[in-house]
């Protein structure tokens, strides 16, 4: 059932490319040559090797016209049953006699002799099968094919027979979405109740919030365009980035409340908008810009040993080098916009576009 159905079936799925049957027996034809016959008949054992080839196989014929249309002429010649086996000759004796196959030998079907079983959960031997999807390709789309697949396939069994997953990825890769999201909505937390707390700012949070999905919306858009799936090490480079996305957003925030402050304390009364807030704010991105870039860009070279991997290590780790670089230069250029948003205008008086 798992090599002439289960087999075919699966691999009509989308993206299959082919299902790899494991345990079980592998069925065969079996011919137990009599070497007591084979010597009073004086049949070398490769006369009958040679004999059993000759019978197995097509032959192409001519063409017949026939009403002015042309057929093609094909002999086939497959062996299909014992019966077919026995009746293949392999000589004539002196008298005229056919010597057959069956005549020597004792055709039989049994199984192949194997190199090892396939056992499932300790509960006895198991016919199993792995299917493998086309590389590129999207495995949770694919598994849900194979999946509604089996399920159609299920009535189609003898009674008693039972298709049982073994492993399957989509478990682990939406818990890896599902860890990834909840890491996020963790730092979107932890950075709004400090900033909040600090700075009393609530504009200065949202600088810090804002430019995780930002970055990270780059890197997939990135990921996109460059062919690289969101798979465990591509999502676990985005894992990673996310304390360094916001570390640049709250030094940046924090030095420019620092200077609207000392502004403050130099011009008491006064209220800073228009041009001479945009200056401030300017200085006082300058001031740390430079830093924080050579910050970001000594993580980023951390990481070039990852892209000189070649061969299986490049294909497991350079997914995580990519998304890690892409989501930390996109957080680190929409912190620059952001900061200045959120700064640049005047708390109040003004109109907020």
């Amino acid at each position: 059932m798992q090599d002439w159905f289960l087999k075919y079936e699966l691999k009509t799925v989308p993206n299959v490319v082919e299902v790899a049957s494991i345990g079980g027996m592998v069925r065969q034809y079996q011919i137990v040559l009599d070497p007591n016959k084979l010597a009073a008949y004086a049949i070398p054992h490769t006369k009958v090797v040679e004999a059993v080839q000759k019978a197995n196989q097509e032959a192409g014929g001519s063409v017949l016209e026939l009403g002015e249309a042309e057929y093609m002429v094909r002999a086939s010649g497959y062996l299909q049953s014992l019966d077919d086996f026995r009746s293949i000759p392999l000589m004539t004796t002196p008298g005229g006699v056919s010597v057959r196959l069956g005549d020597v030998a004792r055709i039989q079907i049994g199984p192949e002799m194997r190199r090892g079983i396939g056992e499932l959960d300790g509960e006895g031997e198991a016919t199993g099968g792995v299917i493998v999807m086309r590389s590129g390709k999207n495995a949770l789309e694919t598994i849900a094919a194979v999946k509604a697949k089996l399920a159609s396939l299920q009535s189609s069994l003898p009674k008693g027979v039972e298709i049982v997953p073994v492993y399957d990825r989509s478990g682990l890769i939406e818990r890896a979405v599902d860890n990834l999201t909840h890491k996020l909505l963790e730092e979107f937390l932890v950075v709004a109740v400090v900033c909040f707390v600090f700075l009393f700012h609530l504009r200065s949070a949202f600088v810090a919030i804002i430019s995780l999905p930002l970055g990270i919306l780059a890197a997939f858009i990135v990921m996109h365009y460059q062919g690289v799936n969101a798979n465990i090490m591509s999502l676990g480079g985005i894992a990673i980035a996310i304390g360094a996305m916001v570390d640049a957003a709250v030094v940046m925030i924090e030095n420019a409340h620092k200077h609207l402050e000392h502004w403050g304390h130099d011009h008491p009364g006064e209220t800073l908008q228009g041009e001479a807030r945009w200056r401030v704010i300017g200085d006082a991105a300058a001031e740390v810009g430079p830093a924080l870039f050579f910050s970001l860009l000594i993580i980023t070279l951390s990481f070039i040993p990852v892209f000189t991997l070649e061969a299986q290590e490049g294909r497991l780790f350079s997914p995580l080098a990519f998304t890690k670089t892409y989501a930390m230069a996109a957080a680190g250029r929409a912190v620059g916009n952001l900061d200045s948003g959120a700064h640049g205008l005047p708390d109040s008086g003004s109109d907020p576009r």
